[in-house]
């Protein structure tokens, strides 16, 4: 399957398996994650260790790769002095992924994985009170979804979006570019800013539903949630449902406690075991946040790919 097939994929295919989570690894190999660069650092002082973990999410049967652009946007460099390596660092991240996702030969099922590019909120991702203005959040996205298409991304996985007012601007980004995205948002568990029980609520407070309603018109090819433990995912699951449109997960194994480990740790196979539950209630696409591996992603292909493989294979239209 080419690209420009992925929407008839997600509508009706088999799951698509996204990878997990690449600070966790970079942790893990003991490269610097110092704020506020987090991800972007390693572009610079580790590429080569990026570039290897993505290698192992497409040997464990990833089919979307999300490039390490989680953190090059020119606000975030801005702070550490760095701005005007916004669209170099874009650049990198993108074609360290390319270079993974064409370097090994994938599973069977699937071809190269695609390439997706991370546009995750401009500041803090757990303080939605610390977004800038509208008009600024519409600007600083725009420069980043245009830095992301230059690069050469397949398309662009608007993630971690805490608030319905910056996931607009970020979905109207992405679909100016033209290429296909998809929006996913950090949730918790608990009441809405209405104070009633909601079904999943943004870390503003407002309603998942207000969140999906705020892009719905952009065109995401699905909504999604992340950056939420399993124990607050079900929370989320009726109000992705009756959302109408396709939908998808990747929860994190918790907050980190301050040991750096995960607060709700779950085994490769326990992980499978409940993604296997999110595909029955209909999510279409399922992978890892944070406290992920590729361990985690290789239980979830051995747990997803039926028996019978289907020789269909997503293929980039992209330039490599």
């Amino acid at each position: 399957m080419r690209t420009e097939e992925l929407p008839e994929r997600i509508r009706t295919g088999r799951p698509l398996l996204l990878d997990g989570a690449l600070g966790t690894e970079l942790e893990r190999a003991h490269v610097p994650m110092a704020l506020p660069l987090w991800t972007s650092r390693a572009l610079l002082d580790a590429p080569g260790v990026v570039e290897r973990i993505h290698r192992r999410y497409t040997e464990a049967g990833a089919e979307i790769l999300t490039a390490g652009t989680f953190r090059t946007q020119r606000r975030t460099l801005a702070s550490a002095g760095l701005p005007d390596l916004a669209e170099e660092l874009t650049r990198t991240a993108v074609a360290l992924a390319r270079r993974a996702a064409a370097g090994v030969n994938a599973a069977a099922h699937t071809g190269p994985p695609l390439v997706a590019g991370s546009a995750s909120p401009l500041e803090d991702c757990y303080r939605p009170d610390l977004a800038p203005a509208r008009a600024v959040l519409e600007q600083e996205h725009r420069e980043h979804a245009q830095h992301l298409d230059a690069a050469g991304v397949d398309l662009i996985l608007v993630e971690t979006m805490n608030s319905a007012i910056e996931a607009r601007a970020a979905a109207e980004a992405a679909a100016e570019t033209g290429l296909p995205f998809l929006v996913s948002f950090a949730c918790r568990e608990g009441s809405g800013e209405t104070g009633r029980r909601e079904n999943g609520a943004l870390l503003s407070g407002e309603p998942l539903s207000t969140g999906i309603e705020a892009v719905r018109d952009r065109g995401p090819l699905a909504v999604l949630v992340n950056c939420t433990p399993p124990s607050a995912l079900d929370a989320c699951l009726a109000t992705l449902g009756e959302s109408g449109l396709p939908f998808g997960c990747y929860p994190n194994l918790g907050a980190p406690r301050a040991d750096g480990l995960p607060s709700e740790p779950q085994s490769p196979e326990a992980f499978a075991t409940l993604a296997t539950g999110w595909v029955a209630r209909g999510a279409a696409l399922v992978g890892g946040c944070c406290g992920t591996g590729p361990e985690h992603v290789r239980a979830l292909a051995a747990a997803l790919t039926p028996s019978t493989t289907s020789s269909s294979t997503i293929s980039s239209t992209r330039p490599k």
